[in-house]
């Protein structure tokens, strides 16, 4: 398998906290799918998760070098304990973490080599 390419995203968990999911559902509903959502909402703080999935999805648009305007057709989940991106059967590793008032995501895309 060859690393066909890696992106990076950090963003201010503000800018989620600042738009609270009750006031703001059809806008979460752009970003993130229903399962997303989900998750997100069992958190005592869901703005960390909420705003590493979209890290996540930043990440993997400028590691796929794709213009991907949907970004519900990004979804973000966890297999176990490790984050994961599920799109088109794409392999890929991820990497979320959250501290304070940041959240940065590493992605790297692998081609599986057919």
């Amino acid at each position: 398998m060859n690393i066909t390419g890696i992106g990076t995203d950090i963003e201010d968990i503000s800018r989620f906290r600042n738009l609270p999911f009750t006031k703001n559902k059809a806008l979460y509903n752009k970003i993130f799918t229903k399962k997303e959502i989900k998750y997100c909402l069992t958190k005592q703080d869901p703005y960390p998760h909420f705003t590493a999935r979209f890290c996540a999805k930043e990440a993997f648009i400028k590691a796929t070098n794709k213009n991907i305007s949907e970004y519900t057709s990004i979804e973000v989940l966890k297999k176990g304990n490790k984050p994961s991106i599920n799109w088109k059967n794409k392999n890929v590793f991820l990497s979320l973490s959250h501290e304070k008032d940041k959240t940065l995501a590493f992605v790297i895309v692998l081609n599986k080599g057919v």
